[in-house]
């Protein structure tokens, strides 16, 4: 049996990430490609209740409340369910599979909570425990968004004024999103990333210039 494509769309918060993929998944439907989507967490199934715990502050106020091995597996449960009840046929059946958010989100996010010297340990880990423990597929292609702190935060603000939400303890930390920056780039170097910058030149590029740039590196992919 020929296994599927797997390409994963990875930012920090405030990246552009959501826009991005949303983007993509119209051109792939224009363009007639066969194609499935998915996003993590996937906080409306019951497999992300710790996960929505966690976020919320019902095991500590702070993310280094929750150490970043026991925190990683509350999305991998997660990972591991969608997987089995959901997308696993079809990308077992040689389907393509557009992911926003993966196990790459644990390595940015679980990972800042660690210094640089036990990274490397965390990011081998990590990868041991779903794509050989869980038997999760590893992606084919990662294409990572790289954006400064202040282009997310400001990002982040005009989303939530937008949707009128409030930030989760992530979002609300200015250190620990500054520590997701510089772990980010520690991982897309130690796996192998795809990098797209969002600010060129001390400015902000377009969206539509960035769509293009990652599509055309997903059709090469595919191809």
């Amino acid at each position: 049996m020929t296994k599927g494509k797997l390409i994963v769309l990875e930012g920090i918060d405030g990246s552009g990430k959501s826009s991005q993929y949303r983007r993509l998944c119209a051109r792939m439907e224009k363009d007639g490609i066969d194609y499935n989507h998915i996003v993590f967490p996937r906080y409306d199934k019951e497999s992300s209740a710790l996960i929505r715990m966690y976020l919320n502050g019902e095991f500590g106020t702070h993310p280094d409340d929750v150490n970043p091995y026991t925190a990683s597996t509350f999305y991998a449960v997660d990972r591991f369910a969608a997987y089995r009840t959901d997308w696993g046929k079809i990308y077992e059946s040689g389907g393509l599979i557009l992911s926003d958010r993966y196990t790459t989100s644990n390595a940015v996010h679980q990972g800042s909570k660690l210094s640089d010297e036990k990274l490397p340990e965390f990011f081998r880990w990590l990868s041991d425990l779903e794509y050989v423990k869980m038997g999760l597929p590893r992606p084919d292609l990662v294409i990572y968004l790289e954006v400064d702190v202040k282009t997310s935060l400001a990002r982040m603000r005009r989303r939530q004024d937008r949707n009128n939400t409030s930030a989760d303890i992530h979002e609300k930390d200015l250190g620990y999103l500054e520590r997701c920056l510089h772990t980010a780039d520690m991982a897309a170097e130690y796996y192998g990333w795809t990098r797209i910058p969002c600010v060129k030149d001390g400015m902000e590029r377009d969206v539509d210039e960035k769509n293009r740039e990652i599509y055309d590196i997903i059709l090469k992919n595919i191809r």
